[in-house]
């Protein structure tokens, strides 16, 4: 079943339960570090449900849906991706490893990154996303596996936080 943008705006929550169940799932994480932008936030729902991954981590200080905005920029696809605040990204991170052997890759510019189209992808996978100013922390980036980073060969040093989810979860989805 596919929506249109009108059609998952008014898909009432107890239907979206249902729909949720149906979608074979790829077993592909989305941690969110402190995204500020709700719009960023409900375009990454665009996305995760696009791919149909897994679940999406909202961790730190960031809005969760129902904010409006989010569910303006989500159009809707907040109600059929499965998702969950923690406080931390450790938090989110530690539940993942809970139950199965993942791999936590960051999206980052750091000294110590590669880029990503080198890194290796085994799923079930974990990707951390962060703020769009100073990007994932410190300490959650201890936490990560692998850094990789989306070369940039213009005078702007990065890109949009959903650009480059995208840019990096349809890489390895096609591996």
């Amino acid at each position: 079943m596919k929506l249109n943008a009108n059609e998952l705006r008014e898909l009432e929550e107890k239907k979206a339960i249902g729909v949720i169940r149906k979608i074979k799932r790829k077993p592909l994480y989305f941690i969110l570090e402190n995204i500020y932008d709700t719009y960023n936030i409900g375009g990454l729902f665009r996305l995760a449900d696009a791919l149909a991954i897994e679940k999406i981590y909202l961790c730190g200080e960031m809005e969760v849906p129902p904010n409006s905005r989010i569910k303006k920029a989500s159009i809707g696809t907040y109600k059929v991706v499965n998702w969950e605040y923690k406080k931390s990204a450790k938090e989110a991170i530690e539940e993942l490893k809970k139950f199965q052997t993942i791999s936590i890759v960051a999206i980052e510019q750091r000294p110590t990154s590669i880029s990503y189209q080198k890194a290796d992808y085994s799923l079930p996978l974990a990707l951390i996303l962060g703020n769009e100013s100073y990007g994932v922390t410190k300490e959650t980036l201890k936490l990560a596996d692998q850094i990789v980073e989306i070369p940039m060969w213009g005078i702007n040093k990065s890109l949009n936080v959903i650009v480059s989810a995208a840019i990096v979860s349809y890489w390895i989805v096609n591996k």
